[in-house]
């Protein structure tokens, strides 16, 4: 594999801890309901999944069931106006990102959150270095697993999938690259699930701290 050129990162639970929000918006909607807040360790593994997931472990709906599409708007109305209240980047993600910047690699997003919600996120923010391509899972006509958000982010950043990684903490992310043709990372430091263990996911490697990246990719080895 030639030399790393591009990272791909997912968002939520890989780049950024978006649970809190998340969880707040979730919790908000409980407690206008009478019901009582859940704690963040109960809602937190299931935050890479969005409402979908918020909605399961708070209200115990599917998006089958007729009530899940209006809880849906709810809880998106309700997120999008408390976006980046308590979300921050994972620790050395900083780092992480200015050194790629030093090293001549660019780096984009990859998620399946919608872009009403990704773009006023990631002003929030205020990264230390601009994304080379921002990917939402409204921005191309599928959202992962499947690879098309991947191929368009490399298009953006005019960068090859052989010389790309995509970062991620859920099995999607994995399919999502390997189907474009990107090495992938697993991010054990994101939102998993019990029983959702990234041995399983077909990652080339999997990254237990997100404090330990910025070490793993630049000492990045392509024959592994």
């Amino acid at each position: 594999m030639p030399e790393l050129a591009a990272v791909l990162f997912d968002l939520d639970g890989t780049l950024v801890d978006t649970a809190p929000d998340l969880g707040a918006a979730a919790n908000r909607m409980r407690t206008a309901r009478g019901l009582a807040a859940l704690p963040l360790e109960t809602l937190r593994p299931v935050a890479s999944q969005g409402a979908r997931g918020l909605l399961r472990v708070a209200f115990h709906v599917q998006p089958e069931d007729p009530d899940f599409a209006p809880l849906r708007a709810e809880f998106l109305e309700i997120y999008a106006a408390h976006i980046c209240e308590q979300s921050t980047l994972f620790p050395g993600m900083v780092e992480t990102l200015m050194a790629l910047s030093e090293r001549g690699m660019v780096w984009g997003i990859v998620t399946n959150k919608p872009g009403f919600l990704t773009l006023p996120l990631l002003n929030a923010l205020k990264l230390p270095v601009a994304p080379g391509a921002v990917v939402s899972g409204d921005t191309t006509a599928y959202a992962k697993p499947d690879p098309l958000p991947v191929t368009h982010a490399l298009a953006e950043m005019g960068v090859s999938a052989a010389r790309s990684l995509m970062i991620g903490d859920d099995p999607r992310d994995m399919a999502a690259g390997k189907a474009a043709g990107t090495r992938c990372w697993a991010a054990a430091w994101g939102y998993l699930e019990a029983g959702n263990d990234p041995q399983h996911w077909g990652a080339d490697q999997i990254i237990q701290r997100s404090e330990q990246l910025e070490f793993a990719l630049l000492h990045f080895d392509a024959s592994q």
